[in-house]
């Protein structure tokens, strides 16, 4: 059974892109690399082909990769933001010191921490996923328990 992949439109757009980009153009780098490798003579000790090679292989573990994701892709469309769910952005209040974090909930693949996009895996995402404006939720996370306040939902 194939794994479902919730996808942003901006998410499958992305993967889009970086798609092209390997088809287009790190594809044919690579190939003209191994030409320029298979060029300099005995294979058996030549460090650029070996490398060529190992980028080969990277490149098309990517391009397979991607488009496993796109076909096995659920796009989020019409996020309604009476309550948090993927595709949605989320303030939270943490409770014990009144800090306040937006983050964007989003599908694995599409989750950078560093641009406050979390997954809906992640145990913050987990335990507001489902609740409304107000609503106070305990995380447990692996550091740790804590309390969250939800005080805006929107796209």
């Amino acid at each position: 059974m194939k794994k479902e992949v919730y996808l942003t439109i901006d998410g499958m757009n992305e993967l889009k892109s970086e798609l092209e980009d390997l088809i287009q153009v790190r594809r044919p780098n690579v190939i003209t690399a191994l030409k320029e490798a298979r060029a300099l003579g005995d294979l058996s000790e030549n460090a650029e082909y070996d490398a060529a090679r190992a980028e080969q292989a990277e490149v098309e573990g990517r391009i397979k990769e991607i488009e496993a994701m796109l076909e096995n892709a659920v796009i989020i469309e019409n996020v309604n933001t009476d309550v948090v769910s993927i595709g949605t952005k989320v303030k939270l209040s943490y409770v014990e010191d009144g800090e306040i974090e937006e983050y964007s909930i989003v599908g694995v693949n599409e989750a950078d921490p560093f641009d406050n996009k979390i997954s809906n895996e992640s145990p913050i995402a987990q335990a507001i996923m489902g609740l409304k404006v107000g609503s106070t939720v305990s995380v447990d996370s692996p550091n740790g328990k804590y309390d969250v306040k939800i005080m805006e939902i929107s796209i």
